[in-house]
């Protein structure tokens, strides 16, 4: 999609897909699957053994695999908490700006979201979040992005904390969706190692480029062991068997290659606020400690609410606008960093260009 979606002449720095090979034990698992004719339905629970031991390794968090379950990937999952903790109408609490799917999920599910905003550092305002719960009302969902998409802000042990502590007070259950958490430079913090009665859903497919072979795992807490234990046993034939495979090689075997692959993360952010300090310096920008997005202020340019057209029309450089994220994406847009610094370096000089043009 990334590549194919707009006119072979735009430089593509869009959707959350990465320019990076495969590492090689996922493509080996594909490869010996095909080679064994196993591409049947799924079985068994070594998706969730592996995310467990990554887990236990990187973040000091052990979750049970008997609290897990298979789901197709981790929106449909977010779809399925939803039916399982609330009713049919009960609206969701969201920190906006945040990824656009929260609010079209919301939308077509007939319920209404409710807007949190963030505060001016990109963090969660208690403030804002503890009006939306009394907004929304006892019975209603918070969709908690950890890490967050799109500025990149990596939820604190505190925070978390606070997060619960607010539900409980408010009668409001929590879904987590942890999709990035293994692209972060800061201490992660899975929500369910301070909040028992939370269910969280996490996959490899973001940090090891596996959109297209859907497996997610949604975890409850033990305090949301009973819900989870509701699902529906036909979710579970949604996720495909060969992406099982291959997002269970991912967190067994390919953590030297996702740990490389953070590294040149860590460059590319560094090379991307040397650019626009030299490019485009009206720009701010406040590179994340979580995800493969930067999220870039452009308000300073002049360009109006949707900066991405003129970014497109005149620079060919396709980039996510700021508005669908919610309150607080006017005059934004989001940049996808996992690419070559060439193909980086190329994209903030167009947008340069286009901007001088207007």
């Amino acid at each position: 999609m990334k590549w194919r979606y707009y006119a072979e002449d735009v430089l593509p720095v869009w959707v959350a897909e990465m320019d990076v090979p495969l590492a090689e034990p996922v493509a080996q698992a594909i490869i010996d699957a095909v080679a064994l004719g196993d591409t049947g339905y799924p079985s068994g629970t070594a998706y969730a053994e592996a995310l467990a031991a990554f887990a236990a390794k990187r973040w000091g968090w052990t979750p049970a695999v008997e609290r897990m379950s298979i789901v197709p990937d981790v929106m449909l999952g977010v779809v399925e908490m939803f039916r399982l903790v609330s009713h049919r109408d009960a609206p969701v609490v969201v920190n906006s700006p945040v990824y656009p799917p929260f609010f079209q999920f919301v939308e077509s599910l007939g319920r209404k979201a409710v807007e949190a905003p963030l505060g001016a550092d990109a963090r969660i305002d208690f403030g804002s979040l503890e009006a939306a719960f009394v907004r929304a009302g006892r019975g209603a969902v918070y969709l908690l992005c950890n890490p967050q998409n799109p500025t990149g802000t990596v939820h604190t042990a505190a925070e978390l904390e606070e997060v619960a502590r607010l539900s409980r007070v408010h009668g409001v259950r929590v879904v987590a969706d942890e999709i990035h958490a293994p692209l972060t430079t800061a201490d992660f913090v899975p929500y369910l190692s301070v909040a028992d009665d939370g269910l969280s859903l996490m996959s490899a497919s973001k940090a090891w480029n596996l959109a297209g072979l859907k497996a997610a795992l949604a975890i409850a807490g033990p305090g949301s062991a009973r819900d989870l234990a509701r699902l529906p046993e036909e979710v579970s034939h949604g996720p495909s068997h060969v992406g099982i495979l291959a997002h269970t090689a991912a967190l067994t075997d390919g953590v030297t290659w996702l740990d490389a692959l953070l590294e040149g993360l860590q460059e590319n952010r560094a090379l991307l606020t040397d650019l626009l300090a030299e490019h485009l310096p009206a720009v701010r920008y406040s590179p994340g400690q979580g995800t493969y997005l930067a999220w870039l202020d452009c308000r300073g340019l002049g360009l109006g609410d949707d900066p991405s057209r003129t970014f497109l029309k005149r620079g060919r450089v396709a980039l996510n606008s700021g508005l669908p994220f919610g309150t607080g994406g006017a005059g934004f847009v989001r940049m996808n960093l996992a690419t070559s610094p060439e193909i980086l370096t190329e994209a903030v000089e167009r947008m340069a260009r286009a901007w001088r043009e207007t």
